[in-house]
C-alpha cells in the first residue's frame, strides 16, 4: 500500500491581516518616519542656519540639497548591498547609520562640516528608498502588495512633515541645533521599532555578480512599462517640488503678504497625502493600478490649477489637492515598479528612487527658473503639462504595464 504526499505549495507573502503582514507594514511605516524626517529637519529652519554660521540663503538651501544628493547616488550602491547581505539587515544599517550621523549634526563646527555629515546622513538614509519597495513585494502577498505599499508612502510623508514642522518651533525657542537633534531623537525612537518589528525575510537570498549590475539596470531602463513607472517618478516629483519650494514666495509677496511663520504651515497639508496614499493602494486592489494612477494625475493637475487663484483659501486647497494626488500617484507608481519586476526587483526599485529625486533637483530647479522669469501661472501650467505629459505615457502603455515582466538577465539565477 503506497501513500502520496500532499503536494507542497510555494509561499505566496504574508496575507493581509496576519501578524506577520502587520508588523511589516508597521516596521516599513516606522522606517518612512525615521529617514525622511531626518531628510527634511533642516528645510523648515534655513533662516536660522543661514544666521548662526554667516552664510547666505542660497548657501543653506545646500544643507537640503546635498542630503538628497546623497539619497539619489547611493540608491543603487544599496540596491547591490541588499542583494548581498539581505533586505532587512541592509535597511537595519542603512537606518541606524543615518539616525547616528542625525544625532552627530548639531555638533558640526563649520559650514563645510556641517555639508559633509549632511552628504553622509543622506548616503546613508538611501538604503530606504532602495531596499524598502522590493523587500515588500517579495514579502507580501502580491494581491496586497498596493495598499502595503501605500502605508510606507504615508509613513514618508509622515517623516516628511514631522521633520519640518518639530524642528521649526524647537529651533525658534532654542536654536537650529536644538531642533535638529530634537528630530534626530524622534528618528532614534522609530529606528528602534523598525529593528524590533521587522520580519526576518523568508524569500531566498539571490546573491547577484557585481559585474552584471550594468546589465540589470539597462535591462530596467529600456523596457517600456518600467520607463513609464521611472517618467512618473520624474515628471510628478519634479512638477511637485517645484510648487512647495515657490509657493513660499508667492505668499510672502502682494497682495497675500503672509508672515514666514504662517508660510511655513503650508507643510500641514502633507497629511492629506499621508490619507491618499493609503486610500490609493485600497482602490487599486479593487479597480486596478492604471485607473488609480490615471485619477491621482487628475487630481494633482486639479489641485495645480487651483492654486492659479488669486483667492488665498482657494490656493490652499489647491495644494491640498495637488498633495492627495502627488502621493497617491507615488504610491501606485512605486509599488507597482516593485511588483512588476520578477528578478532584480533591488535594482528595478533603485532606479525608480534615482528618478524621484532626480526629478526633485533637475525639474524642481528648472522651475524655478520658470517662475523668476514669467510667474506663478506660467509655473503652474508648467507643471501641468508635466504631469499630462506623465498620465498620456502611462495610458500609451496601459497594456504593457498590466503585465509583470521578467527584468532579470538570461544567466541570472
Amino acid at each position: 500500500m503506497t501513500s502520496t504526499q500532499p503536494a507542497v505549495l510555494p509561499w505566496e507573502g504574508h496575507p493581509r491581516g496576519s501578524s506577520q503582514y502587520r508588523r511589516l507594514v508597521l516596521a516599513l511605516l516606522f522606517a518612512g518616519i525615521a529617514t525622511f524626517a531626518q531628510l527634511y529637519s533642516v528645510q523648515g529652519i534655513l533662516p536660522l542656519i543661514a544666521a548662526d554660521l554667516d552664510i547666505t540663503p542660497s548657501q543653506s538651501s545646500l544643507t537640503v540639497g546635498l542630503g538628497t544628493v546623497g539619497v539619489a547616488v547611493s540608491v543603487i550602491p544599496w540596491s547591490v548591498a541588499a542583494d548581498r547581505i539581505g533586505r532587512v539587515r541592509a535597511m537595519t544599517i542603512s537606518i541606524l547609520t543615518a539616525t547616528t550621523l542625525g544625532l552627530l549634526l548639531p555638533l558640526a563646527p563649520s559650514f563645510e562640516v556641517l555639508l559633509a555629515v549632511r552628504f553622509l546622513e543622506g548616503a546613508a538614509m538611501g538604503g530606504l528608498p532602495a531596499i524598502a519597495m522590493a523587500y515588500l513585494s517579495e514579502e507580501v502577498n502580491r494581491n496586497h502588495t498596493a495598499v502595503a505599499a501605500a502605508t510606507y508612502v504615508s509613513g514618508t510623508t509622515l517623516g516628511g512633515l514631522l521633520g519640518r514642522i518639530v524642528a521649526g518651533p524647537v529651533a525658534e525657542y532654542t536654536n537650529w541645533r536644538i531642533g535638529t537633534l530634537t528630530v534626530s531623537m524622534i528618528a532614534a525612537l522609530a529606528a528602534a521599532l523598525f529593528v524590533w518589528l521587522a520580519p526576518k525575510p523568508r524569500t531566498a537570498l539571490v546573491h547577484s555578480e557585481i559585474r552584471e549590475l550594468p546589465g540589470r539596470l539597462w535591462v530596467n531602463l529600456r523596457e517600456p512599462g518600467m520607463a513609464a513607472l521611472y517618467g512618473q517618478a520624474f515628471l510628478l516629483m519634479g512638477g511637485f517640488v517645484a510648487i512647495y519650494n515657490f509657493l513660499g514666495f508667492r505668499l510672502e509677496a502682494v497682495p497675500f503678504g503672509l508672515p514666514q511663520s504662517l508660510i511655513s504651515m503650508i507643510f500641514v497639508a502633507y497629511l492629506s497625502g499621508t490619507a491618499s496614499s493609503r486610500i490609493a493602494g485600497k482602490l487599486a486592489t479593487k479597480h486596478g493600478r492604471s485607473v488609480v494612477l490615471a485619477g491621482a494625475t487628475a487630481t494633482m493637475i486639479a489641485g495645480v490649477a487651483l492654486t492659479m487663484a488669486a483667492n488665498l483659501a482657494v490656493i490652499l486647497i489647491g495644494l491640498v489637492v495637488l498633495t492627495m494626488g502627488f502621493f497617491a500617484a507615488h504610491a501606485i507608481a512605486s509599488g507597482w515598479t516593485g511588483q512588476r519586476a520578477v528578478h532584480g526587483r533591488a535594482q528595478a526599485t533603485s532606479l525608480y528612487n534615482l528618478f524621484y529625486y532626480g526629478g526633485s533637483s533637475v525639474v524642481g530647479w528648472i522651475g524655478g527658473v520658470v517662475f523668476q522669469t514669467l510667474g506663478w501661472n506660467a509655473l503652474a501650467l508648467f507643471v501641468i503639462a508635466l504631469a499630462v505629459t506623465s498620465g498620456v505615457w502611462a495610458m500609451c502603455l496601459k497594456d504593457r504595464l498590466a503585465q509583470p515582466v521578467s527584468v532579470g538577465l538570461s544567466r541570472s539565477p
